[in-house]
């Protein structure tokens, strides 16, 4: 294909000067008659995306450091074991519920606690759980007794969540890698997050990532780690029979930091805040 000339070429006799507005637009109009590129748009043509709608992500220390999460795009929480990871889950599932919309979690291991997420207040009966993996099922028992390759639990995991995301009229779309082996959650390959977040894009829903470390990458429109600092006993009396592990905690101190926010496009240097999670009594 040829070039175009956009602008006459100085000459000794003639210098180059600047064109006049209605050039650029006879330019314009000239490559767009080219058949290639027949479905150029002007940049003033373009449409004006509208503002993000925020929603509360349940606790109020996210809200004020982050906003709240974004709609539409895809969010990521990221942080080690009791760095108050999945309190942030419990948390958005229950804000997701309290306000009617409908939800779907999948667990890729299968470490849901509906214990946990009934003193967290989350409405089950808003709530769609996918356990993946899952080794007691009818369907896996039976490609186990027909000797045939069980799918993976992340494959089946971001199956299932293709699935969820084409269905649309979800408000929450929770994927829980948290338990996940480093060595599997990195190897969900790039394309598949640029995928998720296409398919997500001009909707009404959340998809939340919940991870060890980093996995979505630049296609994360929020990146959030999340860091445990302290915990203290509800009480010094508890008594010597009481088993370690059975002690309750009055409260695990957690300080969120913010990675990654395409939403601040001045953030410089990340933001923290800290909050402390509480026993529901009862």
């Amino acid at each position: 294909m040829s070039s175009l000339p956009l602008f006459s070429a100085a000459s000794p006799s003639r210098p180059l000067v600047a064109a006049s507005p209605a050039r650029p637009m006879l330019a314009f109009q000239r490559v767009s008659a080219i058949p290639k590129l027949a479905g150029v748009t002007s940049a003033s043509r373009l449409e004006v995306r509208p503002a993000l709608q925020m929603v509360s992500s349940g606790v109020r220390a996210i809200d004020v450091l982050t906003g709240g999460l974004p709609r539409g795009c895809l969010t990521e929480i990221c942080g080690s074991a009791s760095s108050g990871r999945t309190s942030v889950l419990l948390a958005a599932l229950a804000a997701a519920t309290h306000r009617q919309e409908v939800c779907a979690l999948v667990d890729v291991s299968d470490a849901f606690n509906p214990h946990s997420a009934a003193a967290a207040g989350v409405d089950f009966e808003k709530l769609l759980w996918i356990r993946c993996g899952k080794t007691n099922s009818p369907q896996r028992l039976r490609d186990t007794e027909k000797n045939e390759k069980l799918e993976n639990p992340v494959e089946q995991a971001l199956r299932v969540t293709d699935l969820l995301l084409q269905s649309v009229g979800f408000g929450l779309v929770i994927i829980d890698l948290g338990d996940t082996p480093l060595k599997m959650a990195r190897r969900i390959p790039l394309a598949t997050w640029f995928r998720f977040q296409r398919a997500v894009e001009r909707t009404s829903t959340v998809l939340f990532v919940l991870s060890q470390v980093p996995c979505a990458q630049t296609c994360a429109f929020l990146l959030l780690k999340v860091s445990g600092k302290k915990l203290s006993a509800v009480s010094s009396q508890l008594s010597v029979k009481t088993p370690t592990h059975a002690q309750l905690l009055d409260g695990l101190q957690v300080q969120g930091e913010i990675l990654r926010s395409r939403l601040d496009r001045k953030l410089s240097r990340s933001a923290t805040d800290t909050f402390t999670t509480r026993v529901r009594a009862g």
